[in-house]
């Protein structure tokens, strides 16, 4: 036993230095899915310095049956980084457009969301995102509801 834990202890008192992903100036490129019409979107992030970042989706999809279409821009703030992950608050807005049964209506969508966005080391240019919070939108009517998304309905973007 008094091997074990020196053994333990030996092992904590090593400084293994990691540092935080470096994403300032860079594009990331990916798709989401957090639109309240059912179209995929092709997403961008641009971190513009070490706490704001902003970013957009759009989607479309010409399906008379589920179709439709959708354009956002969302706005990232960072609160709090550590290696290779880092916590954030956003805000979306967006408008979006349903198509069903050959009937088209639009509206508009607003998110709050609090998240975060990882990259597993050694590929540190994929970032994946999960996030969780309220959702406002109005297409015939107006609906809250609270969101919770993984990061394959959230966001993976690719930086460039």
């Amino acid at each position: 036993m008094k091997t074990k834990c020196l053994f333990i202890a030996l092992l904590c008192s090593l400084s293994l230095s990691s540092f935080g992903v470096e994403r300032i100036g860079r594009l990331g490129i990916g798709f989401a899915n957090q639109m309240a019409v059912d179209v995929p979107s092709i997403s961008f992030k641009l971190q513009r310095s070490k706490s704001f970042a902003f970013g957009g989706q759009v989607g479309y999809s010409n399906d008379d049956n589920g179709g439709g279409s959708a354009a956002a821009l969302k706005i990232y703030r960072n609160f709090f980084e550590e290696p290779n992950l880092v916590f954030f608050g956003s805000v979306l807005g967006g408008i979006i457009n349903e198509k069903r049964n050959g009937v088209s209506d639009s509206g508009f969508q607003a998110d709050l969301t609090l998240g975060s966005e990882f990259s597993l080391p050694g590929i540190e240019s994929l970032g994946f995102s999960l996030e969780f919070g309220v959702s406002f939108n109005k297409i015939n009517d107006f609906v809250i509801e609270t969101v919770g998304n993984n990061f394959l309905v959230s966001a993976v973007h690719f930086y460039l």
